[in-house]
């Protein structure tokens, strides 16, 4: 017999998730984010992001690690939007030559913990959408349509009005593993 899931029995609740609030640096994210891995049951995938909530406890953005990595320097930040340049079709050397034009990335390193100290998530933190965000009731099949057709890591899931956890590709991906190993 092949076991169904549902969503809420593969998501993560916000309770164990690395949260920070508003205001917040991207220190103190990173931080948040390395004390919830710790935290985590470990033969799970590790956690990938950090939820931003704001003063009411309400998810109001995300920061990936892709996403934190771009704030350390801001003109990432003014050239793109969430899709990668290599989406587009531009080539390596044309990337490059974006880097060097804007000498982008140039002693970063060298100015992280400032940049990191100082810079607050609400700056380079990805907004929540109503398309990330999927109802706790729904079946697997519909979270799976969205986390395809969106290209999304994760979805949000909502219960009552109310973000309860976090929906992540990585746990989707190994329930459908489970359920195809299950079917020899």
């Amino acid at each position: 017999m092949v076991k169904t899931y549902k969503i809420e029995d593969l998501m993560v609740p916000l309770s164990e998730y690395a949260t920070v609030t508003v205001g917040a640096t991207l220190f103190d994210a990173v931080l948040a984010l390395e004390k919830a891995q710790a935290d985590f049951d470990q033969t799970k995938y590790r956690h990938r992001a950090v939820l931003v909530l704001d003063k009411k406890g309400e998810v109001v953005g995300k920061i990936s690690q892709h996403t934190a990595l771009k704030a350390l320097e801001p003109q990432y930040l003014k050239m793109a939007s969430r899709a990668s340049a290599s989406h587009y079709g531009f080539s390596v050397s044309f990337l490059k030559d974006l880097q060097d034009q804007y000498s982008l990335l140039d002693g970063a390193l060298e100015g992280i913990c400032q940049k990191a100290a100082q810079t607050k998530v609400e700056q380079f933190m990805s907004k929540l959408t109503e398309g990330e965000v999927i109802e706790a009731d729904v079946s697997l099949d519909r979270a799976i349509h969205l986390l395809v057709m969106g290209h999304y890591q994760s979805l949000m899931v909502r219960k009552a009005g109310k973000i309860v956890g976090i929906l992540r590709l990585t746990d989707v991906f190994a329930a459908v593993f489970h359920v195809m190993k299950s079917c020899s």
